[in-house]
Formats: structure tokens, C-alpha cells, sequence
């Protein structure tokens, strides 16, 4: 039953990914606010894909729709695709991602930012493309520890993008992310194929969800401090309630 699972929601997936870049491809580059209608298109995606996938999402909180960093923890490249189910904002994803077939056509194509994160000058140039996007009205998805892990709580945080609300005067909404099963975490070198094949056969894959109240301060450390406490404490009683456990 697993592999005709699998079979079907891969058949699927590449069907839905290649409608949506052919669109993407077809609608933004003649529309009047290309960001906005690549927004509209990568929402409807995300709540068809997810869906098929088995993904299933418990969600508490009000996702934001006005100017502000979303920060988030970060278990899988799946992340910002469930974001982008309640929020219309511009993702800052992984340079990598971008050479990814059909899905990095969309996420070009769609105003997705690109991120080196090796480069200094890279995450100086996507700091300054963020700042361009809120000061247009637009909410941007960061995830500022940089990088997808299974801890209990969240790694060290970036400061660039607490710096930038700062600056710019404008909230950070924290947002807490979990997996039910710790596998289902797409990390390190783990190959979109190899995740795929293993995690996508299974019935379903449970992901909570939880969008804070807006934070505002005048100094980017302690305005860190207060968004990793918020995502660590949502953390921590998940943790305690089963989520990130093994399978």
C-alpha cells in the first residue's frame, strides 16, 4: 500500500508543480503587480500540494498581512511551503533551492529571494532585497538559524534580520514549527528524491504550526531574545506532548 502511496502522490506532485510553473510562467511576467499575483499562485500551490502529500497541519494564531519579518524555526525545506498556505509574503530560501528542477523555475519565476549563505556579499545583497519588499508592504519568511535541525529548541540566531525590523521601525511575528516524527525532518545532505521516497509513503505527515503576536524593540539583541524564547517555549511543550519524537 506504501509504494502505490508513494506512486501516486510523486505522479501527482509533478503534475501540480509543472501546472503551477507553466502558469507562473504564463500569468506574472504580463501582470500588473507580478509579486502579488506569484504570491496568489504559490498559495493556491501550497494548499493543493500539501494536501496531496499528506501533509496535515494543526495551526494556532492569526497569520499576519501587513508589513513584518515572519521568523521562524527550521526542521525542512517543506517549511516555507506551509507557511505560504496562510501567508502572502515573499520566502527567503537557500541558493540551492533555485537550481532545483520545476520547483526552482516557480520559486524564481514567483519573487522567491535567493540566499548564498557561505557569502557575506550574498547575505548583505538578500538583507537589502528583504528591506526593499517590506518597504514595498509585503511580509517576507525568514528563517534565521540558517539552517534545518532536530534539536529541542532552536539553534543560534542571525541577527541581520532583527537588525533590519529594528531599522526599518516595523514588528517581527514569531513563528513555532514542529514535526511529529523527528524523520520527517529534511536535513544536512539529504537529497529531495531520498526524503521524498521515504517520508511520503506513509499515510500522513502531522506539522503543527504557531504564529505569535507581533514583537516590537528598539534593540535587535533583546528583540532576538524575546522571538527565540517564544519559538522555544512552543517547542518545548510540543516536545513534552509527544511532537518530535521518534516514528
Amino acid at each position: 500500500m506504501g509504494t502505490i502511496r508513494l506512486a501516486i502522490r510523486f505522479v501527482l506532485f509533478l503534475l501540480l508543480t509543472t501546472y503551477i510553473v507553466v502558469a507562473l510562467a504564463l500569468i506574472v511576467p504580463f501582470s500588473q503587480n507580478k509579486i502579488r499575483t506569484g504570491m496568489r499562485l504559490r498559495k493556491h500551490y501550497a494548499r493543493i500540494i500539501l494536501p496531496v502529500l499528506g501533509v496535515r497541519l494543526q495551526k494556532s494564531g492569526t497569520a499576519p498581512n501587513f508589513p513584518c519579518i515572519l521568523m521562524g524555526n527550521h526542521r525542512s525545506y517543506l517549511d516555507p511551503i506551509v507557511l505560504l498556505c496562510d501567508v502572502d509574503g515573499v520566502p527567503v530560501s537557500k541558493a540551492e533551492m533555485a537550481s532545483w528542477p520545476l520547483i526552482g523555475v516557480g520559486a524564481r519565476i514567483s519573487g522567491v529571494l535567493f540566499l548564498k549563505r557561505e557569502s557575506s556579499r550574498s547575505r548583505q545583497l538578500t538583507l537589502e532585497a528583504i528591506g526593499e519588499k517590506l518597504d514595498e508592504g509585503y511580509p517576507v519568511i525568514l528563517f534565521p538559524e540558517g539552517t534545518t535541525h532536530s534539536g529541542d529548541r532552536t539553534i543560534k540566531l542571525k541577527k541581520g534580520g532583527f537588525q533590519l525590523a529594528v531599522e526599518k521601525n516595523l514588528p517581527v511575528v514569531p513563528v513555532a514549527m514542529d514535526y511529529r516524527y523527528q524523520n520527517d525532518h529534511w536535513i544536512g545532505d539529504d537529497s529531495f528524491l531520498g526524503h521524498f521516497t521515504r517520508r511520503f509513503a506513509r499515510p500522513a505527515m502531522p506539522i503543527r504550526v504557531a504564529y505569535g503576536e507581533p514583537i516590537r524593540n528598539t534593540d535587535p539583541h533583546e528583540l532576538l531574545r524575546q522571538c527565540q524564547e517564544w519559538i522555544d517555549a512552543h517547542m518545548l511543550q510540543w516536545k513534552s506532548e509527544g511532537w518530535n519524537g521518534p516514528d
